[in-house]
């Protein structure tokens, strides 16, 4: 027998809609869940809304290449309503799913990660935000004293801001909106400031380590232009099919600075050797548990309102959920 689902597709540049799927039985080491709560990624599923994304292999379960009509999303909470034989004990618990927006799935047991104890349904759909902010945490090797910057505090940038915080630096965060340095200062920034300042309030020999999350590439020129001799750069944005230009001439050549990609799906080659996936998402899950990242939640939408809900991460809102009756 096959259930229905309300699912989120990207239809077109610009167009959002929910159409019903259907959903299967599960086989013997299958769940099914019933979600509760799922995160939109305003930076990827931003570009896709946008069509500023490139034709690829989506890299997460259930969802589709990412052309269009596509489906994307990785940060779905909810209850285990039913189960395959082998899984039959895992029904009533919550669980989080890296899975498209959806009402009703199934996925294989081992890929619906118990929600801790304590942890609500609105914070537990961050995880996947936080996991982020982890990653760039342990790429970038933050040192006692340093001078760090972050570029850019969207929920992702916010969240770096408030776990690296946590290490013994002096941290400065760069964001065009108000309201988000507002939110940085409470978030752990020692200061925060609009990027068109950086090169005035950096420090006289520059930044020790600059993270660039915020999805521009104008912010990652500046980063570039305030990180010190011998200093780290670390890009966490994607920019789809966005250009991005740099100025690595002379002072570039001359200035030892190192750039690294930091992108959440893998564990850095230098750490594999003491941390795993599994280590890092058990921190990550203790950090979801600390910051109650649901605070930073400005819209929120049934998932009959995807075209509304694309429309306001397009506007420039800071966190969006889908919530599902």
């Amino acid at each position: 027998m096959r259930d229905e689902a309300k699912a989120v597709f990207f239809v077109d540049e610009g167009e959002a809609e929910t159409r019903s799927v259907e959903t299967s039985e599960p086989k013997p080491d299958e769940v099914v869940v019933e979600a509760s709560v799922s995160a939109v990624s305003t930076g990827t599923e931003g570009l896709l809304y946008e069509g500023s994304i490139p034709e690829t292999e989506a890299n997460v379960n259930g969802a589709d290449e990412l052309s269009y009509p596509t489906r994307y999303g990785y940060s779905v909470v909810g209850e285990v309503v039913d189960a395959g034989g082998e899984a039959a004990d895992r029904v009533g618990e919550r669980v989080h799913v890296l899975h498209p927006h959806q009402s009703r799935f199934v996925v294989r047991s081992e890929e619906a990660r118990t929600v801790p104890r304590g942890v609500d349904d609105a914070d537990a759909a961050l995880l996947s935000n936080v996991e982020a902010a982890v990653s760039f945490a342990m790429d970038g090797g933050p040192v006692v004293g340093e001078n760090v910057a972050v570029f850019g505090q969207g929920a992702v940038g916010l969240l770096t801001t408030a776990v690296v915080s946590e290490f013994p630096v002096e941290l400065t965060s760069f964001e065009p909106r108000e309201e988000r340095r507002e939110r940085s200062l409470s978030r752990g920034a020692d200061a925060s400031h609009s990027p068109e300042t950086a090169e005035e309030v950096a420090p006289e020999e520059g930044y020790d380590l600059s993270y660039e999350v915020s999805g521009n590439a104008e912010a990652l020129k500046d980063a570039l232009s305030v990180t010190g001799y011998d200093g780290r750069i670390v890009v966490g944005s994607w920019y789809g099919e966005k250009e991005v230009s740099l100025d690595l001439g002379e002072e570039f050549h001359r200035s030892n600075i190192s750039m690294v990609d930091s992108q959440v799906s893998t564990v850095s080659p230098e750490l594999r050797g003491r941390w795993t996936k599994e280590r890092r998402l058990d921190v990550a899950w203790d950090f979801v548990e600390r910051l109650e990242p649901s605070g930073l939640v400005t819209e929120r939408f049934s998932v009959d309102e995807a075209q509304a809900a694309y429309e306001s991460v397009s506007d420039g809102a800071l966190c969006v959920v889908f919530e599902y009756e």
